[in-house]
């Protein structure tokens, strides 16, 4: 979970793994944890364990040290502070050159679309998609506050990660957490699978 302090990261995370919205809520210090689980297809359960981090400059040196085995992240931007939406390009650079030679897949997410008015909105969908496009990932709008796209951004993001697993576009390595399979032969089966099925078409 990256991003500039205040977007609504740690909303987000509440709205997703306990289907709630504090009007108030302290600004995480560092980096808080949350763990939810998720099938994501019959019989593939996958155990989704979430970093939000603090968006403030002076917790960025610890934020950075849990970088380096994130294989999913959510950009996550105020749709209604231009500042929050210029910064995404940094925390994405950042990530990526931290995480090398692994790969970090990302969802762009606009926070706050329950504000969607005409003086409050900054950022339009059109550049918010341009910008995903350029960076190559998905984009959605979301509202913790009423829970609008909310459990579909996070489940998009771990589809992501779930199909780059099959494809081979995410390769499980020895000393690196950022992937841990219970069962690599039924990943390897499933691969398989997954190659037959590309043949055939």
């Amino acid at each position: 979970m990256l991003g500039d302090s205040t977007v609504g990261k740690s909303s987000l995370l509440k709205r997703y793994t306990e289907d709630l919205f504090l009007e108030s809520i302290n600004q995480t210090v560092g980096v808080d944890f949350y763990v939810h689980f998720l099938e994501v297809e019959p019989g593939v359960r996958v155990k989704l364990q979430f970093w939000d981090t603090a968006g403030q400059e002076r917790f960025r040196s610890v934020t950075r040290s849990y970088y380096r085995n994130s294989v999913g992240g959510l950009l996550v931007f105020d749709i209604t502070s231009r500042s929050s939406f210029d910064h995404i390009k940094e925390w994405h650079a950042e990530v990526c050159q931290r995480v090398q030679p692994q790969k970090v897949l990302f969802v762009l997410v606009g926070q706050k679309i329950d504000r969607d008015t005409h003086e409050e909105r900054a950022v339009s969908r059109e550049e918010a998609q341009k910008l995903a496009g350029q960076l190559g990932m998905p984009y959605v709008e979301a509202s913790a506050k009423t829970g609008q796209n909310v459990r579909e951004s996070f489940e998009l993001l771990t589809r992501r990660v779930y199909q780059g697993l099959l494809s081979g576009e995410i390769e499980l390595q020895e000393g690196w957490d950022g992937v841990k399979c219970v069962a690599p032969q039924a990943l390897q089966l499933q691969r398989n699978s997954v190659s037959k099925k590309v043949c055939r078409v």
